[in-house]
């Protein structure tokens, strides 16, 4: 063998062990059920919100612990009180993948959601959970920021509202870090299945 042919052979093996160690080095992405994972985190823009005892909720409300966050209005008929229903029977589970965890339902209804409206709505489901609002000056940025969407849908005090069925996670450092979506089920109401959003959350705080 020439020796044009040794470097070039001895180039091509270090291509190949090259490419071998990138391989093995890029972490394989997660078997995720109902979620995915951001490619890179997202910060959030600055908001005020207030929760159901008029606190101030801010981004230093997100801050140090993970977040589930997601929007509807306390005179929904299905989806909220099936979402907070289902993420209560949940909450000890979630809890144990991590101590500093907080479920936060965002009212995109504040005409008729006042606080005492909030307060005793939440309460009938869980008091640990969070639910904020806040006028829709300040809503809109915040939703669209998470990937939500919300439209209010009929005329007079009747009205309903069109809103999204996920959960976005937000990081310890309150960041858009994942987002959950409901599944389609023949004749049921999307929705995102304990056992999936528990086994999920686990591997996404595991790999973070």
């Amino acid at each position: 063998m020439n020796v044009k042919k040794i470097i070039a052979l001895a180039v091509m093996m270090l291509g190949l062990g090259v490419a071998v160690a990138v391989n093995f080095s890029q972490p394989k992405p997660l078997e995720l059920a109902s979620s995915y994972m951001f490619d890179q985190p997202r910060t959030l823009a600055p908001f005020t919100l207030h929760d159901q005892l008029g606190n101030e909720f801010t981004n230093q409300q997100l801050l140090g612990k993970w977040s589930l966050v997601f929007v509807g209005f306390t005179s929904c008929p299905d989806v909220c009180p099936t979402t907070l229903n289902k993420l209560n029977a949940a909450y000890t589970e979630l809890q144990s993948l991590s101590e500093d965890i907080q479920v936060v339902f965002v009212s995109v209804d504040p005409d008729r959601d006042s606080q005492t409206k909030r307060l005793d709505y939440i309460n009938f489901f869980n008091k640990d959970f969070k639910a904020v609002t806040a006028e829709h000056a300040q809503l809109f940025p915040f939703t669209r920021d998470l990937g939500f969407a919300y439209a209010m849908v009929g005329d007079g005090a009747d009205y309903q509202v069109d809103h999204s069925a996920s959960y976005v996670l937000v990081s310890p450092k309150g960041e858009k870090f994942a987002v959950f979506k409901p599944k389609q089920q023949p004749g049921k109401i999307p929705q995102i299945l304990n056992k999936e959003l528990v086994a999920d959350l686990k591997l996404i705080i595991e790999s973070a």
